[in-house]
């Protein structure tokens, strides 16, 4: 089969087409033809300092969409020519290539009525926001919430996913992108740039401060989030904890929960697993009955990731990008 690999670790560049035999199902996976992939920031990251349980040379991709091609043992949830789509598992070879195999618990049907590239589009950073804002932070109708890079992947779906909830939403992004970010939904957009994010949020709030952070910044912008959160305040991290030697104990009673999504394959947790699929069925449907949008911006070819990746490194690409790999 066809497929992008990295021969070493390296930048996005040091990818390259090759031939690559075709994976075999283990018992309790699934072999899908591939017919889209997104991109997501881990790829370039983890691509450059590598994994200790990869060998090379590698396929990345974690955010698949396709078709059941094959059945591994113990399977039963699936049969060849069912469309599914999922978020994989970074220690194992991913859907930059024409077939990759899923752990089935893990996977969830493609929405209906949805196509290949908007599914794709979905699980890394959908299933990221949904999980910080639902099962960490317990969003609630008529809370505040900040959440951090609204344009991005991440901070896109969970403007979205906070809006469907109820909540007043602030967020930070470019001017330039101040448009993008309202129709999505926030009502209060902070130049990150040219503002001070700390002093905006205190006089959106008066001075209250915010009942939950959505951080997808850095351990600085965490860190910083001590100074805006009301009293009970939670701040979900995607990018880094807080330095926790800047926290006064007894003065907000804030919660801090650290978000790594695809941790729950390399934990060996099987119910942790199979509530990626559970995210996937449940962000699935509100994409099905288009209360939540995909974010999808722009469909490549295979052989165009590297690029994008590279784009995509810079930090200032909106919305997500996928990858077509079938007709």
């Amino acid at each position: 089969m066809k497929a992008l690999v990295l021969e070493k670790p390296g930048s996005p560049d040091s990818l390259l087409m090759a031939e690559m035999s075709l994976p075999q199902p283990e018992a309790g996976e699934i072999r899908v033809k591939v017919y889209a992939v997104g991109l997501n920031p881990v790829d370039y990251k983890v691509a450059a300092s590598g994994f200790s349980r990869w060998s090379y040379p590698f396929i990345l991709g974690l955010d698949v969409a396709g078709v059941v091609d094959a059945v591994g043992a113990d399977v039963t949830d699936w049969q060849v020519g069912d469309k599914v789509y999922y978020h994989g598992n970074l220690s194992k070879p991913g859907g930059y290539a024409e077939y990759t195999n899923a752990t089935a618990i893990a996977v969830a049907p493609l929405p209906e009525g949805i196509s290949f590239a908007e599914a794709a589009a979905i699980p890394c950073a959908g299933f990221t926001a949904y999980q910080a804002l639902h099962r960490r932070l317990h969003i609630q109708s008529e809370q505040t919430i900040l959440i951090h890079g609204g344009a991005g992947g991440v901070g896109g779906f969970g403007v979205q996913l906070a809006v469907l909830a109820g909540l007043e939403v602030i967020t930070t992004c470019s001017r330039s992108n101040f448009d993008y970010v309202q129709k999505l939904g926030a009502k209060h957009l902070i130049d990150y740039k040219n503002e001070d994010v700390v002093v905006r949020v205190k006089e959106i709030t008066k001075g209250r401060g915010v009942d939950a952070i959505l951080d997808t910044v850095s351990s600085e912008t965490a860190t910083k989030g001590f100074e805006m959160l009301a009293f009970n305040g939670g701040i979900a991290c995607i990018a880094g904890l807080p330095d926790f030697s800047k926290f006064k104990p007894f003065s907000i009673a804030a919660s801090i929960h650290e978000v790594a999504l695809g941790g729950a394959y390399l934990s060996g947790d099987k119910r942790a697993i199979k509530d990626l699929g559970k995210m996937a069925r449940e962000m699935g449907e509100l994409v099905r009955q288009k209360k939540v949008n995909s974010m999808l911006t722009e469909v490549i070819s295979l052989e165009e990731i590297p690029e994008a990746l590279n784009r995509l490194k810079g930090r200032h690409v909106r919305g997500k990008i996928v990858a077509k790999v079938a007709e």
